[in-house]
């Protein structure tokens, strides 16, 4: 197939809420804005993440589907407008619903675009997802026989997808990538995040970024948190997210069951992830299943942060030799990880970090990542 000068790419995505799939499309767009024209469509309302992309002179289109419905007449019809207006020669899906709406873009308009899917989590078990939901991966595993290419960024997620109908010849491995200008170590952040939560400089801090959802398993986090206290009195762990707040009744029952209340802090959902990551001594994933290729493992890694991290999707080989990697849903072996890393002297655990961040510019480094997905676009190479 002939190369496709000048791209134009539209990215159909379920929302622009802050999650993974979503930061890594507002990077994507940061590093390929200056060259390749793009327009987001959301098939949900406005997100916190629409303003960063309205930044970058991108128009975005929202169509107001109500959660986990899929678009009805008249979303299909704006759907179908934007793109008309917008006249890509690339349309990309993001996650299962994305991926169906893309699909259906890309057959409506006239110039025969090239169709890009593109899957973020992993699969393990069907019954874990909603019926909707369950329906909607199926319906991609046949759209992917119509796809130019199905981007994964995770080996795992591949393996999974593909074990359910999803073409192999149409695998693409793309990582998340990391900007390490934006990702690094300061000092200035550290003491700036701990004074404003009122914690000692010295206290050992341990961050959890991920919002509160059952895969996301902060129930072992919390029952090792118990155990490391126990260790580590000062050991403090704010957790970042959306719905990880002192209003989450469930969570802050576990809090209190367990008698955290001095040692967990609830700083729900924020903007400012690189400058939490600066000021950490720790980053924890304890992840039950569905993790792809994790972004919040990444940033800290990118940032100097060594990780622990449960043994689900791709966070093994992320963290490689400069973290740790422990079973899934076993508290004492994260705590005991988590009790490891924090009780190195400083020289070890600031090698161990500058591992993790030499980790990421090797292999994961944005600009690198970005030109995976160019080429992915014009259809010249396979990752």
């Amino acid at each position: 197939m002939p190369e496709l000068q000048p791209l134009r790419v539209l990215h159909v995505i379920t929302s622009l809420d802050v999650g993974g799939a979503e930061t890594m499309l507002v990077k994507l767009l940061q590093e390929l804005a200056a060259d390749v024209p793009s327009a987001v469509v959301a098939l949900k309302d406005r997100g916190p993440l629409a303003s960063r992309i309205e930044e970058l002179a991108v128009p975005v289109h929202f169509l107001g589907v109500r959660r986990n419905g899929l678009p009805g007449p008249q979303a299909i019809l704006r759907l179908v407008a934007a793109a008309r207006k917008f006249r890509p020669n690339v349309v990309q899906g993001w996650m299962y619903h994305g991926n169906l709406a893309a699909w259906l873009v890309s057959r409506v308009l006239g110039g025969n675009p090239r169709f890009v899917m593109n899957v973020r989590q992993t699969l393990y078990d069907f019954s874990r997802e909603r019926l909707l939901t369950r329906h909607v991966i199926r319906a991609g595993a046949v759209l992917s026989a119509a796809a130019d290419a199905v981007v994964y960024n995770s080996v795992l997620s591949a393996r999974q997808h593909e074990a359910v109908g999803y073409r192999p010849e149409k695998r693409v491995l793309i990582p998340n990538g990391f900007d390490l200008d934006v990702l690094k170590p300061d000092p200035d952040a550290r003491a700036q995040v701990r004074a404003e939560f009122n914690l000692d400089p010295a206290a050992r801090l341990i961050a959890h970024v991920s919002r509160f959802h059952p895969m996301k398993d902060h129930a072992t986090l919390l029952e090792a948190a118990r155990l490391l206290v126990d260790r580590i009195g000062d050991a403090k762990f704010l957790l970042v997210g959306h719905g990880v707040t002192n209003g989450n009744a469930e969570l802050s029952a576990m809090v209190r069951r367990l008698a955290l209340e001095r040692n967990v802090i609830f700083a729900g959902e924020r903007s400012d992830v690189p400058r939490i990551m600066a000021a950490i001594d720790l980053a924890v994933l304890p992840s039950a299943w569905g993790e792809g290729f994790p972004n919040a493992v990444g940033e800290a890694m990118a940032t100097g942060v060594p990780c622990v991290v449960t043994d689900v999707g791709d966070s093994a080989m992320l963290v490689g030799d400069c973290g740790r990697v422990v079973p899934v849903r076993d508290p004492v072996a994260l705590a005991h990880a988590m009790d490891e890393v924090l009780n190195f002297d400083d020289s070890t655990r600031t090698n161990l970090g500058r591992c993790a961040r030499e980790r990421i510019r090797d292999h994961f480094a944005l600009d690198r990542i970005a030109e995976m997905y160019r080429k992915t676009y014009l259809g010249s190479g396979r990752a």
